[in-house]
């Protein structure tokens, strides 16, 4: 598995952050790899350029997903990173979520550091009153689409035997997933949203940048200048 944040993760190396980033990319490659069967085997995907699920909407994080949202951005986005460490959001108009853009016909614009939830909305199931996955598609879901399937998915709750009717292999169970993530950091479990959260975890990385000697060493090789 390539890394999306490997230059950030040398910076890091021997913290306990860098545990965290490391277990949180395995998890996020376990839903990508889940998630890719279920697209293939079921061929029900979000209908392209969507984007609905990002409206009156803003993510709340736990602090591993904070962690690698802020190590994303270093690595791949660093003056936006900079910025967001300074509470400056580029695309936050109150209406979506902070990363929502409006002109990108794909709209995130942090897609490869994108939090749990937007990970799994639209193609996760979740637990029954007695124990087992049940699932229903995603409330943004048009009718005409679901009706179209062969044969046609109604707007309800499925069982998982129901659901097995329709699709050879279900989607991860939600819940599971977040009961991972939880064991990463056990001392903290509680989420704050994007706005409260990410700006302090980036400052953090960055202090740790410069306390292991790597105040000059900045991902794609940015000036650190400003990251005091």
């Amino acid at each position: 598995m390539k890394s999306e944040i490997d230059h950030v993760l040398g910076l890091l190396y021997g913290t306990k952050e860098y545990d965290i980033l490391v277990e949180t990319e395995l998890l996020y490659q376990s839903i990508k790899d889940r998630q890719s069967f279920w697209y293939e085997t079921s061929n029900f995907t979000c209908p392209e350029g969507c984007g609905t699920c990002c409206h009156n909407f803003e993510p709340d994080l736990l602090e591993c997903e904070a962690l690698y949202m802020a190590a994303w951005l270093l690595e791949n986005q660093y003056e936006k990173a900079l910025e967001i460490a300074e509470e400056h959001f580029p695309f936050d108009n109150g209406k979506t979520c902070p990363f929502f853009d409006e002109a990108d016909p794909y709209h995130c614009s942090i897609y490869g550091g994108r939090a749990f939830i937007c990970r799994l909305f639209g193609a996760a199931c979740s637990l029954g009153k007695n124990g087992a996955p049940v699932w229903r598609p995603c409330r943004f879901y048009p009718d005409s689409l679901l009706a179209a399937r062969n044969p046609p998915i109604q707007r309800k709750q499925y069982t998982q035997e129901e659901a097995e009717a329709f699709f050879p292999v279900l989607p991860p169970v939600m819940s599971t997933v977040m009961e991972q993530a939880i064991t990463m950091t056990p001392e903290n479990t509680e989420t704050e949203l994007i706005r409260d959260i990410l700006p302090g975890s980036i400052r953090r990385l960055l202090w740790i940048f410069t306390m292991n000697g790597n105040d000059n060493d900045t991902p794609r090789g940015s000036p650190n200048n400003n990251a005091a």
